[in-house]
């Protein structure tokens, strides 16, 4: 029997725009198209773009708004198969070689079955989300994937493919019902076109200044108007400038956060000064927006919003 909690996917690229704005997620068509083919085509979902664009967001509001579980595999250096898809229980089977030692068993295929067998096996996220019992399959993020090395990246390969992992011991394990995936990646290197050619792709750009508003409209709900229209412009500016690291979506929302909590109700050049760590993250890019350059840029802010009226 269905499970009438399991919301059922959006029938159309209009239906995905609503459902995800219903999660507080604003998409463009474009991003909502293909994440619309993804779920219908049962595609993995292969999202690029610069750090705190929004990207780990989406997986996010689908996971919420499909009452599904979220299964997150984040990527790194070294990352293998021990800590992605699985392990075995050694103390465990340690244990159970004593105690068939103790009892004086000694059929040696019996023991091997039960050493190796589910009872000793650690599911790990990839064999979490291939192998969920749940009435529906889960989302399944893997995030960063451009900071693991290329060899998990090739391993990964076989669960893209055919959504399933071959385990020595046990043979293969595939998915009763693909899960949703969604991989990201900050572009830190790029990825093999044998994975990507698994995938349909997406690249999610900074969000223009309507729509940056209506984000931080919904997500600092708190904040002055005039404060966050100042917000969102002087950060559409400073992503223009050459920095180490422009600031995301996540920075803004973070910015205006700490103006609302320290009472700030419009931009000047002291709290700009005092906060600039919660907008930029390497000290190059803060002291010299630091110096003349800020107050250049909220001189262009302020002289635009009142030409706005």
């Amino acid at each position: 029997m269905a499970d009438d909690t399991v919301p059922h996917l959006p029938q159309s690229i209009n239906e995905m725009m609503r459902f995800l704005e219903a999660q507080d997620y604003l998409a463009g068509r474009g991003l909502a198209t293909v994440i619309f083919l993804a779920l219908k085509m049962k595609r993995p979902l292969f999202l690029e773009g610069e750090a705190g664009v929004g990207k780990t967001e989406i997986a996010k509001a689908l996971s919420k708004g499909l009452n599904r579980p979220l299964i997150r595999l984040q990527c790194y250096e070294g990352l293998d198969v021990s800590s992605a898809v699985y392990e075995w229980n050694y103390p465990a089977q340690m244990l159970d070689i004593r105690l068939s030692e103790a009892a004086g068993l000694e059929d040696r295929e019996r023991l091997e079955a039960n050493l190796y067998s589910e009872r000793h096996l650690i599911r790990r996220p990839v064999l979490q989300a291939l192998g969920h019992a749940g009435e529906a399959a889960p989302v399944f993020l893997i995030d960063e994937l451009d900071r693991a090395d290329e060899a998990f990246e090739a391993y990964l390969l076989e669960v893209l493919s055919d959504f399933q992992v071959t385990i020595p011991e046990l043979g293969t394990i595939k998915a009763a019902e693909p899960p949703i995936v969604i991989i990201t990646t900050n572009r830190t290197r790029e990825i093999h076109d044998a994975l990507k050619r698994r995938c349909l792709y997406h690249w999610v750009d900074y969000p223009d200044a309507a729509q940056e508003l209506s984000i931080l409209t919904r997500k600092v709900p708190g904040a002055a108007e005039a404060l966050s229209r100042q917000v969102v412009s002087y950060v559409q500016k400073l992503r223009t400038v050459d920095l180490f690291k422009n600031p995301g979506v996540a920075e803004t929302i973070d910015w205006a956060t700490a103006l609302t909590e320290l009472d700030r109700i419009a931009l000047d050049p002291e709290t700009i000064s005092d906060t600039l760590g919660t907008l930029l993250k390497y000290q190059d890019d803060i002291a010299r927006i630091r110096g003349g350059e800020g107050e250049r840029i909220l001189s262009e802010v302020k002289a635009e919003l009142l030409a706005a009226g």
